[in-house]
Order: C-alpha cells, then sequence, then structure tokens
C-alpha cells in the first residue's frame, strides 16, 4: 500500500477494507479547479496544517459544500515540501488518536499543490501568479509567532529586515518580507481583496501579521521603494484583511506506534524522516480528536464556505479574544505548563502517564476549576467549564498522544506572564475575590524556579528545557543546593518581582513571601517536590 494517486484510485477496496477512509470526490477535478481558480493558499506546511486545515477541509469537498482545495506554501524548511508532499502526491495520511483508545486512519487529498516561498525557484512565481488571481479570498498562515518578527530583542529592526526594507518588494529575503511582497504583488494587480489570516497559537494573531505587514508598507513607501498607495491599501479594512484567531488541537511528531499500526496494514514508507532544519516529518501525521478554530468574521473578498466544518466557528473579534483568554490564561495552557514543570521533576515523560498521577491530576484541577474559572468570561461560543472538562477527561488522558512535559516546559518563561499572571491580576480588579485565595498558582511559580535547579525530586541532574530566560534564572539559584534551609529571601526577590516574568511583582500582588516559602520546601530535599505538593493540594 503505497500513498500515491494511482494507488487510491485504482485499489480503493484494498485500502477500504483495512480500515481507511477515502476522499470521495472526483481528485483531478477538484486539484484541477484549484489551481484554475485559487480560493486558498496556506503558508506552513507543518502538522498542524495538514492534521487540522486540510483535514476539514477534505471533509467538506466530500459532502460538496467547497468546489475548489488547498494550496500550501512553505517558507522556512523547504525540504518539508518533497518529504511530506510531492513524494506522495500530495496526499496524507491523517491518524486521529482517540481517547478511546481506537484510531481513524483517513487518506487527505485536499491538497492541490505544494510549493516552496522560494525565490530563486519557480515555485515563486506560482506563489505570485497566485495573489494576482482575483478569486483568492484567504492565506493563512502556521508558521509560529517568531515568524512575524522584524525586530531584534533591544527594539531595533534586524539586519535581514533592515535589507528586505532597502531591497524593496522584488528583492526580499526574509520570511515576512516576502509575505509582504505578495501583498504588494496584489496590490500592484489591482488593488484585489484577501483576508491574511494567521491562525498561529498566539495572542491577537491577525495584528502581529498586520504589524509585520504594515511595517514593511511603511518603510518601503518612506524609502521610496514603494508608493504611499501600497500603505492605504494594507490599511483599508473593505481591501485586506487581518482577522483574530483561535486555534487549538494537538499534533504531535510522527509517533513510532502509529508508524508500526499503519506498517501492519502494509503502509510503505511510514518511517519518519529528520529535515537538514531538524523537522520530523512523514506520510502520515497524527493529531488528537479535539478540534477548535474561532475566526473573526473579517473577510474582504467573502470567504470559504468552512463554517460547517467540525470545531469551526465564525465570531466578531471580541469573541474570538474571549475565546483565546479562556484556553491560554485558563482553560488549557496554565494546565499544561503546570504539570509539565512538576512532571519533569517527578520524572515523567509523557502528558498521558502524569494524568495518571492523582497529585499531578489534582494540581490541573485546582487551578484550573478553582482558581481560574472563577475569572474566566464565558465567550458564549464555547463552555469553559465544559472546555476543562474535556482538557482533564479526555485530551490530556489520551494514552496515544506522545507529548511530552519536557516539550511542554521550553520557554516557560516566556509563557507564566500570560497563562497565570492574567489570572492574578483579575483577582486584584474583583472587589468579590480576595488573590490571596491564590495557593497554587504561586506554587507552580516556586516550582518553576526549583526546576531550573536541573534536579530532580530523587536528587538527580536533568536538563531544564530551552529558555531565554534559562541561564538568567539558574544564576538567581545557581548557589542553592537540596537540603539547604535557607533564607531565600535575597535570592529570589529578584525573580518573583520581575513582573516582565510572572506578569506582577509577587511581592506587590502579596504572593511573594508566600512563593518564596513554597520554594524553601521544594528545596529541603529529595522527595521534598511531592511532599510539598501533597501538603497544598490536601490542605
Amino acid at each position: 500500500m503505497k500513498l500515491c494517486l494511482n494507488e487510491i484510485l485504482n485499489n480503493r477496496k484494498e485500502w477500504l477494507d483495512k480500515g481507511y477512509q477515502l476522499p470521495e470526490f472526483d481528485i483531478d477535478a477538484i486539484h484541477k479547479a484549484t489551481r484554475a481558480n485559487p480560493e486558498w493558499i496556506h503558508f506552513g506546511a507543518g502538522n498542524i496544517f495538514r492534521a487540522f486545515i486540510a483535514s476539514f477541509v477534505q471533509d467538506l469537498l466530500n459532502r460538496g459544500v467547497l468546489k475548489t482545495g488547498l494550496i500550501v506554501a512553505e517558507g522556512y524548511d523547504y525540504e518539508i515540501i518533497d518529504a511530506a508532499y510531492r513524494d506522495f502526491d500530495n496526499l496524507c495520511l491523517s491518524v486521529t488518536l482517540k481517547h478511546d483508545g481506537t484510531i481513524d486512519k483517513t487518506v487527505v487529498a485536499s491538497i492541490a499543490e505544494s510549493l516552496r516561498m522560494d525565490p530563486a525557484v519557480e515555485d515563486y512565481a506560482r506563489i505570485r501568479a497566485i495573489f494576482e488571481s482575483p478569486s483568492l479570498k484567504m492565506a493563512s498562515f502556521t508558521i509560529t509567532e517568531k515568524g512575524y518578527s522584524v525586530k531584534a530583542p533591544d527594539g531595533s529592526f534586524t539586519p535581514a529586515i533592515e535589507k528586505d526594507f532597502a531591497a524593496g518588494p522584488k528583492a526580499v529575503e526574509s520570511y515576512i518580507g516576502k509575505v509582504a511582497a505578495l501583498v504588494w504583488t496584489r496590490y500592484k494587480a489591482g488593488q484585489l481583496p484577501i483576508a491574511m489570516v494567521s491562525m498561529d497559537n498566539c495572542s491577537h494573531n491577525g495584528t502581529k501579521l498586520y504589524d509585520a505587514v504594515n511595517t514593511f508598507a511603511e518603510e518601503w513607501c518612506r524609502r521610496g521603494v514603494a508608493d504611499e498607495g501600497f500603505v492605504k491599501y494594507v490599511n483599508d479594512r473593505e481591501k485586506v484583511g487581518f482577522p483574530w484567531t483561535m486555534i487549538d488541537k494537538i499534533t504531535p511528531r510522527p509517533d513510532a506506534k502509529v508508524i508500526e499500526m499503519v506498517k501492519a496494514d502494509g503502509f510503505e514508507g511510514a518511517d519518519a524522516v529528520k529535515t537538514g532544519k531538524g523537522t520530523f516529518v512523514a506520510p502520515f501525521v497524527n493529531a488528537e480528536e479535539t478540534q477548535y478554530l474561532v475566526l473573526e468574521d473579517w473577510f474582504p473578498n467573502g470567504r470559504p464556505a468552512i463554517d460547517g466544518a467540525r470545531g469551526v466557528m465564525f465570531a466578531e473579534r471580541e469573541t474570538v479574544d474571549k475565546v483565546e483568554r479562556m484556553k491560554v490564561c485558563t482553560c488549557l495552557n496554565p494546565l499544561h505548563t503546570a504539570m509539565s514543570v512538576y512532571g519533569c521533576m517527578l520524572g515523567y515523560t509523557l502528558i498521558s502517564e502524569e494524568m495518571k498521577d492523582p497529585d499531578l491530576r489534582k494540581l490541573i484541577e485546582v487551578i484550573g476549576y478553582k482558581e481560574g474559572l472563577p475569572v474566566v468570561v464565558d465567550p458564549g461560543v464555547l463552555n469553559p467549564r465544559e472546555f476543562i472538562d474535556t482538557v482533564v477527561n479526555v485530551r490530556l488522558p489520551n494514552v496515544f498522544m506522545p507529548d511530552s512535559p519536557q516539550r511542554i516546559a521550553t520557554d516557560t518563561s516566556q509563557k507564566l506572564a500570560i497563562r497565570f499572571g492574567e489570572t492574578i491580576k483579575a483577582y486584584q480588579k474583583r472587589p468579590d475575590l480576595d488573590v490571596h485565595d491564590l495557593k497554587i498558582i504561586p506554587l507552580v511559580f516556586a516550582g518553576w524556579l526549583r526546576y531550573v535547579m536541573g534536579v530532580d525530586d530523587k536528587g538527580e541532574p536533568f536538563t531544564p528545557s530551552d529558555d531565554p530566560l534559562l541561564a538568567e534564572a539558574q544564576a538567581a539559584v545557581k548557589g542553592v543546593k537540596l537540603g539547604d534551609k535557607g533564607p531565600f529571601h535575597e535570592i529570589l526577590k529578584p525573580m518573583f518581582s520581575n513582573a516582565r516574568i510572572f506578569g506582577v511583582d509577587l511581592y506587590e500582588a502579596g504572593l511573594g513571601e508566600l512563593a518564596e516559602g513554597y520554594f524553601a520546601e521544594l528545596v529541603a530535599g529529595p522527595g521534598a517536590v511531592r511532599a510539598t505538593l501533597r501538603k497544598y493540594l490536601n490542605a
């Protein structure tokens, strides 16, 4: 069983007999229609695109709701285009890992073209032609938050961006510079309308994309390599939309268990390969069954009929913001971070295994239901309590999901302020709530500083995950050893008072001393992490 068009078209019975769901539309006709009148191009050819976007588009094609499919472009790791797309006729096997221990296997054929966003090859001319097409309604993105960055940490433009500013839209090299140049292409084609839709997992993602594109437009205009009309075009709501979105679906790297399962069916070439840039790719993508995509309804050229897809909702910007805050500040991301920091110290390597640990399960239940839920604003389109219920009872315990606390713990310093600090601020603002009732969120903060010491609860060394502030945090606690009695105030105050990390000055919030006390108990010796968790979770 080889993943290619001839196999799918000529050997359908074999695939169906082995439990594979196949496309129910005329693949050739849909692909031709897509190439002739493209409506949707997506940038970022990774797992979330194949597992979520391409899969729900396939479902809509099967039902006859959509008449054209997708075009995908990759602007960072060009190897992905061959290794995951062209070698398999742009087909993909989507494996849904269900919480009841079963899997669904679907051959996805909604992708008509796969292109390298490389000005040195013909693909780039094709992408430009797509942006010149009046039929194009939507360009979407999953390029990670850093893909929209134009500035260095000191606030200056990076050298690559400065180079693109000087060169103008015809000679760009940076990723976001190429995106801006494609918007310029559409402007030059007659100021054609389009929605530029960031689907990256970051707050106010549409504004981040707008800020980057508008910065290029203004700089190109200022430097005389583009006219003022381009700036007006980018800022005309009737011409270019930058809607906010909230996306949520866990799509880990290809899992060895899934590889063995499909190999047992006779599926050829299932093994994952690692590209030169470190991306793990395979002809399949595995993902959880739960999925949400909430989009602000701002599509100047009309939008594809995708509102009937599972988990897809259109709403006003305010509602999208409420959904995003619900997820990021309370109902999912804080739980992930808390259990990952403590899971690493307790020796876990799988999130699903952590969910079998009564202490870690209670840790996230208290953070979600008791401390977080009181300040969540119900967005209306998703119920916060039901969202947490699904996280705790379906998503995180999924034994098929090969996600690790080590991966989730990456960049924790960049997550604490939004995932926990916003809850503290909400308590401070509410007259009916007392910030001193927050007992477990400060325990997470103390746990993070215990974690960066790189010593687990048995007293054995481990390597903390990458983090831009890891060296700074480790320097702060470098003199602390297990068994030390403190006092730790002078060591911890510079960290716990840092609102840039925690969202608030913990001492001004009345939580600094509490976090200090937790830290002292966590470093009391081997076994102190477990003992401290149990003490305060059962208080």
